[in-house]
């Protein structure tokens, strides 16, 4: 084990620890499908983009997990991550809410029965070893849909350009509208230049996973 991985295990252990800290209230999905009003005019309309920092197509979040979702949104709620709508957003929401609508999106979209494969399609070579430089199975499975701890997010199948704008915020320092701080993520991304992100990105974004769009009937 070499002293970069080390570190970042030492360091996901401490935010396992303060990511169960974060979300204390007991999510309600039905509670959660009424709150999320804010959330379907970008999440709930398939081929939605965002225009900030770039053009890309929001992540689909219906499938993923709860604990992640609820993660995430502290973290915007804290300023850890910098994206001003989603820091808006997440400051509207008490820790209630924000158990609830993690609890919505985790089963919303989801399959009875359905399995998805113990490993995705091999990579390219090149790939292959781009994904063994960090290690990325170790957080995410080897599938990338069944993490190690229900913080991590799920990434197989989400949109390649959304997986690179996300990475690509990791590396980004001294910025008050952009960037994630995210000390065990920024390690990871700062390994690999933009290209190879995409790389990543690309690959992930083709394999088999969970997360979906899951089209609202109406608005609210």
């Amino acid at each position: 084990m070499n002293k970069l991985f080390t570190t970042i295990f030492a360091l996901a252990v401490s935010s396992v620890t303060v990511s169960g800290l974060a979300q204390e209230a007991k999510g309600d999905a039905k509670a959660g499908e009424t709150k999320n009003a804010m959330c379907i005019g970008c999440h709930g309309i398939k081929g939605y983009q965002a225009s900030f920092p770039e053009v890309y197509k929001v992540p689909m979040i219906s499938g993923q997990s709860g604990k992640y979702i609820a993660s995430a949104l502290h973290a915007y709620k804290k300023g850890e991550r910098k994206h001003p709508t989603m820091r808006a957003i997440a400051d509207s929401l008490s820790d209630q809410d924000i158990a609830d609508l993690a609890a919505y999106y985790s089963t919303s979209g989801l399959v009875a029965g359905a399995e998805l494969p113990a490993k995705p399609a091999e990579p390219s070579a090149e790939v292959q070893a781009l994904l063994n430089k960090a290690n990325c199975s170790s957080c995410h499975g080897a599938n990338f849909s069944k993490p190690i701890d229900p913080s991590y997010p799920k990434i197989g199948g989400q949109h390649a350009d959304y997986l690179f704008v996300a990475l690509k915020s990791y590396k980004v320092e001294n910025n008050p509208k952009v960037g994630r701080g995210n000390a065990i993520m920024a390690g990871m991304a700062r390994q690999y230049t933009n290209t190879e992100l995409k790389q990543l990105a690309k690959y992930l974004s083709s394999v088999d996973g969970e997360l979906k769009v899951v089209p609202q009937g109406k608005f609210r």
